[in-house]
């Protein structure tokens, strides 16, 4: 096998193991959402945002943001960062913060805040809930992503479906996260594209 088919049969082997069998489609706009930045022939990294004014450093290494007694509806976060080769990215860091359910940031705390670590195939997956909204921005988390070694990415990530969406400066629709309902539930994907 030469260099050209590996690198084909990496892409449809990452290409299927990475697909959902769901298309998420704007209703603000009546838009289809294009995918996730994807790695391959025309690499397209995950495009930088914003950290805005809230974000702490050191939060604390956990799987689960979500919070006693807390009443957001349940959101699992999960995808893969991958390098622009469309290689897997072990061992990245991901750091997450977002509001509560009412729109409200714990500045003195680690209220859902924290990080997590990509596994040997890039894999990545959080629990947190679905952040209220604030006054002049639509539903989002932030994130800053790291390779070992490699430059942070710091950005944003949507949800699909949000009136907010069309009246916020910042937001940017190749940063929406696929998202759909299971039972009491919401599962999101995004897939970061990073430089390694």
């Amino acid at each position: 096998m030469n260099h050209t088919q590996s690198r084909t049969g990496r892409r449809r082997f990452l290409g299927a193991a990475l697909a959902l069998p769901f298309a998420s489609i704007d209703a603000a706009s009546g838009q289809t959402l294009p995918l996730t930045p994807s790695c391959g022939e025309k690499p397209a990294r995950t495009p930088a945002q914003t950290a805005g004014p809230f974000y702490s450093p050191d939060s604390p290494r956990r799987n689960s943001l979500v919070e006693p007694g807390g009443k957001g509806e349940r959101l699992v976060l999960a995808g893969f960062v991958l390098s622009p080769q469309c290689r897997p990215v072990a061992n990245a860091v991901l750091d997450f913060w977002h509001c509560d359910e009412r729109g409200e940031y714990d500045n003195r705390g680690y209220r859902y805040r924290g990080h997590v670590l990509a596994d040997a195939q890039g894999r990545f997956s959080l629990e947190t809930i679905v952040p209220g909204e604030y006054p002049g921005r639509t539903r989002h988390i932030h994130v800053k992503v790291q390779a070992p070694g490699g430059r942070v990415l710091t950005t944003q990530l949507y949800f699909p479906n949000e009136p907010g969406n069309l009246r916020d400066g910042i937001f940017r629709r190749e940063l929406t996260m696929r998202v759909e309902r299971a039972g009491g539930r919401r599962d999101a994907r995004f897939d970061f594209v990073v430089t390694a």
